[in-house]
């Protein structure tokens, strides 16, 4: 669920920023903040993260970057919390708070319990 949301996302790499913007209302102006280039790179780490979340377990190699993964989609969404209540928009903090643990959850399930090389 965690890859589909990253994937999702990234539509901000094909869709003018203004549109998205215009489209999102209160909860999508921060795109205004960021140029395009800095959108591309985060758009990039999204898919990176995705596929960083799939496929080392689904191709049985390195299954260790599935948590190490996770761990750096919570650091991502940490940072995206950190803009959000700078930017004063408390309201629409919830879905990267979730999102945040989500990542951290799955970090913490692949890193101990439910480790693959365990």
């Amino acid at each position: 669920m965690l890859a589909a949301i990253l994937l999702f996302s990234t539509s901000k790499m094909l869709i003018p920023r203004e549109k998205i913007a215009a489209v999102g209302g209160a909860a999508a102006q921060w795109i205004l903040d960021f140029s395009p280039g800095a959108l591309r790179a985060i758009g990039t780490l999204e898919i990176l993260a995705a596929a960083g979340l799939i496929l080392p377990a689904a191709l049985d190699i390195a299954p260790i970057l599935v948590p190490i993964t996770a761990t750096c989609v919570a650091m991502l969404f940490t940072g995206a919390a950190i803009m959000r209540l700078r930017r004063g928009e408390r309201a629409t903090i919830a879905p990267d708070l979730v999102y945040l643990a989500l990542a951290a959850f799955l970090a913490w399930g692949r890193f101990g319990p439910e480790s693959f090389t365990g």
